[in-house]
């Protein structure tokens, strides 16, 4: 028996913008608790973007993350920045464009 399933191709509305090559570093210190870092991945998974990079170091009850991600264009860059912020437990956010040879994790090792 065969089953023959139609599929449709993704109409331009529903396409992504993206930024190809750039990069982004999110470095956030917030409190050491465990629904720190899933809250901050869902602002990246839920465009159905993998970072890069990501990085914590617990400090006493202070978390560092420094995370990285890919092609994501300012206004969506601003627009995570932002949300981030919001979340309860996150202190502090500061949002920058990688050169082509910076990573993120250099970011919380500068801190």
């Amino acid at each position: 028996m065969s089953v023959t399933v139609k599929t449709t191709a993704a109409s331009a509305s529903d396409a992504r913008v993206t930024a190809p090559g750039r990069r982004v570093a999110f470095s956030l210190v917030a409190d050491a608790d465990p629904g720190t870092l899933p809250r901050i991945l869902e602002f990246v998974a839920k465009r159905g973007l993998v970072p890069l990079a990501l990085h914590s170091r617990l400090t006493d009850d202070t978390l560092a993350i420094a995370m990285e991600v890919g092609d994501l264009p300012q206004a969506e860059t601003d627009h995570i920045g932002r949300c981030l912020g919001q979340i309860p437990m996150v202190a502090r956010v500061i949002v920058a464009e990688l050169a082509a040879t910076a990573s993120a994790a250099e970011l919380v090792a500068a801190e």
